[in-house]
């Protein structure tokens, strides 16, 4: 018998001093047998960052023709895709080939500065790719705010991520590598 997903629901309540976006997203997201609470909350955060009324999640691991979030315009063509992870060079080509905007938010403490080594060269070649990446530390302190049902306040300003809940605060500075 295969394993089903687990359900989890958000508020987030983004103030974007950035981007100059207010609003408040109730979401639910599908937690795949396969990932973690760690990689689920990236999935959340790289939301906050880049939130509109237009941007979804998509079935993500289950769906190798899908960003994990992706943005469609009202005709259909693809915004901005987004990839949490460290994706294939193919994926990253296929990617910047198919969105106007392309956003990779990287981490694992050891994994994600090997797989930059490799990619950076092949990455200058996209006008459109930003990659940005997680330290180890923060994406813990985002994985121990997982919950089935959560309400986060997110403030961003000057690229820094607030996050707060009701038990905890957590500073998220993503370093922007591209």
């Amino acid at each position: 018998m295969a394993l089903k997903a687990t359900i989890f629901k958000a508020r987030l309540q983004i103030a974007d001093m950035d981007r100059d976006y207010y609003a408040e997203h109730m979401l639910t997201l599908a937690r795949h047998p396969s990932e973690t609470d760690e990689r689920m909350m990236i999935r959340l955060l790289a939301f906050a960052h880049n939130a509109s009324e237009q941007l979804e999640f998509t079935r993500g691991l289950s769906s190798d023709d899908e960003a994990d979030l992706w943005q469609h315009s009202l005709s259909g063509e693809i915004e901005t895709w987004i990839e949490v992870g460290v994706p294939a060079e193919d994926r990253v080509r296929k990617a910047s080939g198919r969105a106007r905007d392309v956003l990779v938010y990287a981490y694992g403490q050891r994994t994600a500065p090997v797989w930059w080594e490799k990619m950076a060269s092949v990455c200058q070649r996209f006008d459109n790719l930003q990659v940005f990446f997680l330290p180890a530390d923060q994406c813990a302190q985002l994985a121990a705010l997982a919950e089935r049902n959560m309400d986060l306040s997110v403030t961003i300003q000057d690229g820094h991520l607030w996050l707060a809940s009701d038990r905890d605060n957590i500073e998220v500075l993503p370093q922007r590598w591209k």
